[in-house]
């Protein structure tokens, strides 16, 4: 199986993080759940609901590129998929730089072959200029994402997809944990 994955919420635990960071932008009436609801449509989604300032997104962006990577952790039952992938690639809007970072602090780095990061110059998902980039360097099957703007483009070049976490209607399969994706992609032989 060639997989072709998210990063933030998809690979890694992300949205916690995010969330209590944006908290700190907006009124103090606002939930977070109310922030991850927005945040999962998109970061750029949520800071036109929540009305933040180019100063306060640059400040948001600041106070998350500060946290640790372990605020940011991969999600469990992870590895055992990417070690069982015949290949992985990450397609994500995230900065390389942070990107590295967080694959190197987990010591994840040597299960992807390739990564498109938002600071490559592709168009934002669901463009799917990024995929078809990757699709046709590595032929790749499935694309797991956590939100809708993940599969998309995916749908467009052809590729099964997954949703994450997101019950939304437009995938092949849905999966809360990836125990059970593990067992749909290479079901147990219990003969």
């Amino acid at each position: 199986m060639r997989i072709l994955w998210d990063f933030d919420g998809t690979l890694f635990d992300t949205y916690p993080a995010f969330t209590k960071v944006m908290k700190q932008f907006v009124s103090s009436e606002i939930s977070e759940e109310e922030i991850l609801r927005e945040l999962k449509v998109s970061f750029h989604h949520a800071t036109e609901v929540f009305q933040l300032t180019e100063e306060q997104i640059t400040a948001f962006r600041k106070k998350d590129n500060a946290l640790s990577p372990d605020d940011k952790p991969p999600f469990r039952g992870l590895k055992t998929i990417l070690e069982k992938a015949e290949l992985n690639v990450i397609m994500t809007h995230k900065p390389r730089a942070e990107v590295i970072a967080i694959l190197k602090h987990f010591d994840m780095e040597h299960y992807f072959a390739d990564l498109v990061a938002g600071d490559d110059g592709f168009p934002r998902k669901p463009d799917p200029a990024s995929y078809h980039h990757l699709n046709d360097q590595y032929h790749l099957d499935l694309a797991v994402g956590d939100r809708l703007l993940d599969i998309l483009p995916a749908k467009e070049v052809g590729m099964k997809t997954c949703l994450f976490q997101n019950d939304s209607r437009g995938a092949d399969f849905y999966v809360t944990n990836y125990h059970d994706l593990n067992e749909r992609l290479w079901p147990s032989n219990y003969s």
